[in-house]
């Protein structure tokens, strides 16, 4: 008899989240703020978890939004529904922004916000080189770990030039199409189902 393929559940994951490596929202997840996205957790320990989502970019420019960032025109992305009054950063400029946090092959996470602004006002930093973004996701000791059991995440790695440079809605679609197995088909289900 033939095993039952079940389309909508999480496959049984080898990998356990840590710091560095993106949380993918199944389809259907009910929340909406984390509808489809991905999360890149800068932090992972036994007292909670903290990250940036991804794929929701901003209509609204750093220089437009902050003070002291004149020549910066990235757009902000929405970090996560904690503390969205709040600036976070991650960047690939290492020791060169002191108080930097290493979190996974050459991506940075904060550090000195004077140091950024003086290198932006002297053009030494690329668009590439840095995210900003408003607000963070964050997760209690033991939250992540229930939603996870709640088939709520796909733990993976994915390139630190995705992590750096993609933005838009359909990041979301193109890192579910680079893995294996039924999440490529996730990637083609529409967001509502009945309306198809």
């Amino acid at each position: 008899m033939k095993e039952e393929f079940d389309f909508f559940s999480i496959l049984p994951q080898d990998k356990i989240p840590e710091k560095g490596s993106v949380l993918i929202s199944e389809p259907f997840l009910p929340d909406t703020f984390f509808s489809r996205t991905i999360v890149f957790l800068t932090e992972h320990n036994e007292e909670g978890s903290v990250g940036f989502i991804l794929n929701k970019k901003l209509d609204l420019k750093v220089s437009d939004a902050i003070e002291g960032f004149d020549n910066c025109n990235d757009y902000l992305s929405m970090g996560g529904p904690v503390a969205t009054d709040t600036l976070h950063y991650i960047h690939t400029l290492g020791d060169a922004i002191p108080k930097s946090v290493h979190v996974y092959n050459n991506i940075y996470w904060s550090g000195d916000i004077e140091t950024i602004k003086k290198m932006y006002s002297l053009n030494r930093i690329k668009s590439h080189q840095i995210r900003f973004f408003l607000g963070y996701s964050g997760w209690a000791a033991g939250q992540l770990k229930r939603e996870l059991k709640e088939n709520s995440w796909v733990i993976a790695r994915i390139s630190p030039d995705i992590i750096m440079n993609s933005r838009g809605p359909d990041t979301w679609k193109k890192v579910l199409k680079s893995l294996n197995n039924k999440y490529r088909i996730w990637a083609e289900f529409p967001e509502l189902p009945e309306m198809n």
